[in-house]
């Protein structure tokens, strides 16, 4: 009995054993060399268009990373992070000198505005008549109290971030103290800052200035500049500085699909790669004034979910078997290649919800026959993954296992306290080569659409099934009857040892 349990024990153990034992490099079909970034400890890698193309896995869990002795590296995939970029640009002001009415909170007191009807500044002048005071101390009327500047219409997204000025031509040196004050509708003022501007040169000609304002970027189209020391001047000209940040979208991959002969003379298959998550789609047409309606689906298996259509679909209602394989119809649409003299119209590709799939149909909607098939195009978003650097280099990504398991983390646990805009300042890493391992052909072969055709039909599977429930009976069963002969024997002994001692 002893005997009997340890040996059950054993073979658990061996079982257990080598279903947890860890993978290595050898056991992907398919490596790439990375190469991180100089002194990166969190390496950013986009996915490479070949991992799409070569990944098993339609969730991408058959990805690795491997340093050089072989170890599992850490790793995190995600969607790409939002990026935008900040474009810089310089616009000249149009300066409207206001003499003889001193600047005020509270507007522009005693002063005529003229403006256009899209708010251009067209003139700014003293009320003739207007009090600025008397006796020896009073303001000349005709002197120079403020600047009022127009910078013209800006986008929502521009915001003004600096001011740069220029004297007027053969003034040398100068200095004073500005205030300036900013403005949308030339009634309410803000005043956002003050700052010295001044000018020195020596009789080299040389001059070191001080000829710029910077302030918080923020959104607005007037600017009133004042003096609150020195002698007020009329710049010669006065440059802001807009900053507007717009969207970049994330670098997208695509794929060429070309089609095979379907069972009806009318319909189109292509085989795709599991792993791409396609979210646009087009039709390469090679002739031109083609028009061709047609319904795009996928081929699925009668136990996989169906795909939530978008709204924009035109969903098919019709029976699907029990079991196998069937056609799910997605879109209704309409490609067209049409020449107009030297100008021609092009059906471009359509957005969709993420659609991942081993094969496409095209069926077409039209009577007239379809030569040669239209060349199936899909475009998607790869994602980013990211891996600690803590191995030895050089490090390699390897994919291609259809029996890996999930291995990839959350991204807390590879880049711990890392913000989004640090994630996205990590320079990205290079990729090598994609070059084929031991059993990649085996892999391409059982990736390839007659045999994912196969495994609809789910005969081998049951024979599969039912081949290894008996072999585990029979194995249960062995061991069952190894214990009860035991039993059964050390019993018999128990029994004969007695009846030997009662005789004695």
């Amino acid at each position: 009995m002893k005997t009997s349990l340890i040996l059950w024990c054993l073979l658990a153990t061996l079982s257990a054993n080598a279903s947890a034992a860890p993978d290595g490099p050898q056991d992907y079909a398919w490596r790439m060399a990375v190469t991180p970034a100089a002194g990166a400890g969190v390496v950013r890698l986009p996915v490479p268009r070949e991992a799409y193309l070569h990944a098993r896995r339609a969730d991408l869990s058959d990805l690795r990373v491997f340093d050089a002795n072989g170890k599992a590296l850490a790793f995190a995939v995600g969607a790409p992070a939002s990026q935008s970029a900040t474009e810089r640009r310089e616009i000249p002001a149009r300066l409207f000198p206001l003499k003889g009415a001193p600047a005020s909170s509270e507007g522009l007191q005693n002063v005529e505005i003229r403006t256009s009807s899209d708010g251009r500044l067209l003139s700014v002048s003293a009320l003739s008549g207007a009090s600025t005071g008397a006796g020896p101390d009073a303001r000349r009327t005709d002197a120079l109290q403020a600047l009022i500047l127009d910078l013209g219409r800006q986008s929502e997204q521009s915001r003004i971030g600096a001011l740069r000025f220029a004297l007027p031509a053969g003034t040398g040196n100068y200095s004073a103290q500005v205030l300036l004050e900013v403005s949308d509708d030339l009634k309410q003022w803000d005043a956002i800052g003050t700052t010295t501007l001044n000018w020195l040169s020596n009789s080299d000609t040389q001059t070191l200035a001080n000829d710029s304002m910077a302030f918080a970027p923020r959104h607005f189209r007037y600017a009133r500049l004042s003096w609150q020391d020195g002698e007020p001047l009329a710049f010669g000209a006065i440059t802001a500085l807009a900053l507007s940040q717009s969207a970049v979208p994330p670098a997208r991959a695509s794929i060429t699909l070309q089609g095979k002969q379907g069972k009806q003379a009318d319909q189109w298959l292509y085989a795709t790669p599991p792993a791409i998550p396609a979210d646009s789609i087009g039709l390469q047409l090679d002739q031109p004034n083609t028009v061709l309606p047609v319904t795009l689906g996928i081929v699925r298996q009668a136990e996989a979910s169906a795909v939530r259509p978008h709204r924009l679909y035109r969903q098919h209602r019709q029976p699907r078997p029990a079991q196998g394989s069937y056609i799910e119809p997605l879109l209704n649409t309409t490609f067209y290649r049409i020449s107009n003299g030297d100008k021609e119209r092009v059906s471009g590709d359509l957005a969709m919800p993420v659609v991942q799939a081993s094969q496409w149909v095209l069926q077409s909607n039209t009577t007239a026959p379809i030569s040669q098939p239209p060349a199936l195009r899909l475009g998607w978003t790869p994602d980013t993954l990211f891996f600690l650097a803590n191995g030895k280099a050089p490090y390699q990504l390897v994919f291609g296992n259809r029996q890996a398991s999930p291995a990839a983390l959350p991204l807390s646990q590879v880049a711990p306290g890392f913000q989004p805009a640090e994630l996205l300042a990590l320079p990205a890493a290079t990729t090598g080569a994609l070059l084929a391992q031991a059993g990649a052909l085996a892999e391409a072969q059982a990736g390839s659409p007659e045999s994912i055709t196969n495994k609809g039909n789910p005969s081998w599977r049951l024979a599969a099934l039912w081949g290894a429930l008996l072999l585990g009976v029979a194995v249960l069963g062995f061991f069952a009857w190894r214990l009860l002969t035991q039993m059964r024997h050390e019993s018999e002994q128990t029994h004969t040892t007695g009846d030997g001692n009662d005789q004695a």
